[in-house]
């Protein structure tokens, strides 16, 4: 489930650049203009120009700031999910001998009416302890950061100043393997942080999203500008940030929930029986009821 919102959700930033790449029209002359360039662009190539001249006239720094203020802006919003996330991890953790039962019995069903009844169990047994199915994930600082990655893109790919910028050699306006290689490593560190802390079975589940997380990441730095790499990349190190301070809280929150579950035990849906299944023992029940009718009539017979 949270592979799958990750894969929509890099989706997602992915169709939003290659759209906003396109949305900015040209007069004549070739001058951009239309919502984004005029609502979005240029407002932020203001600010950058004006941060970067407090900073010594450097866009690079002027980036990270902006980034630094809408990740500091954003942090308690995130601290919260990535909580509501490891509640859901601790709560899974307690009915996973149920989730393994009713996943069993799905793949050993036969029929699509089986597998939808038995499918119907396991949305209870979510229900019935409060476990979300998305996993606590949220897409709100997303949402929140698209204006951010609209603004930055259309900016540093329409102002002549911030496109022949450089930051420590790097030139804004162009594609950095550096700091694609940067941002790889500075989730994939992200990643492994997350898993400090958490049990063996829960830390292979996430290994695959340790993997994919960092990947989708870098495809997006490798599409961007340097200036949008630079804040991806610092958004990297707040995330890491970010995982540290819920490893420093997972222990009380393991307490919470183990609280939490002495007061209100783990909650078994009931088992489903479908039709199919009944219909799958009558005539067995039938044939042999039949078969002892006979076995005694031939012994009448032969008193």
């Amino acid at each position: 489930m949270k592979n799958k919102k990750l894969l929509a959700i890099t989706a997602i930033m992915a169709s939003a650049m290659f759209f906003l790449s396109g949305c900015v029209q040209h007069t004549a002359s070739g001058k951009p203009y239309g919502f984004v360039y005029d609502n979005l662009a240029v407002p932020t190539q203001h600010i950058l120009v004006w941060l970067s001249q407090i900073l010594g006239n450097s866009l690079g720094w002027a980036i990270i700031v902006i980034t630094f203020i809408v990740r500091l802006v954003l942090m308690p919003i995130m601290i919260k999910q990535s909580k509501n996330a490891t509640i859901q991890q601790e709560k899974i953790a307690h009915i996973k001998p149920l989730m393994e039962d009713i996943t069993k019995r799905q793949k050993e069903a036969t029929s699509d009416a089986e597998r939808m009844a038995i499918n119907q169990e396991m949305m209870q047994l979510y229900r019935d302890n409060n476990i979300s199915m998305t996993g606590g994930i949220g897409c709100l600082p997303l949402l929140i950061q698209m204006p951010i990655f609209a603004a930055l893109y259309a900016a540093i790919q329409y102002s002549p100043e911030l496109s022949q910028s450089y930051f420590y050699g790097i030139n804004l306006g162009q594609r950095s393997f550096t700091l694609v290689a940067l941002s790889f490593v500075v989730y994939a560190l992200q990643g492994w942080l997350s898993t400090l802390g958490v049990p063996e079975a829960q830390r292979a589940q996430m290994r695959q999203m340790m993997i994919i997380s960092p990947l989708m990441i870098t495809f997006m730095t490798y599409i961007s500008p340097a200036g949008l790499g630079l804040y991806f990349f610092v958004g990297g190190i707040f995330a890491c940030i970010q995982t540290l301070i819920i490893n420093y809280m997972r222990p009380r929150i393991r307490k919470e929930v183990l609280a939490d579950l002495k007061k209100n035990p783990v909650k078994q849906p009931k088992k489903v029986v479908t039709e199919a299944k009944e219909t799958t023992v009558e005539p067995s029940t039938t044939s042999v009821t039949s078969k002892k009718k006979r076995n005694a009539g031939k012994q009448n017979r032969h008193k």
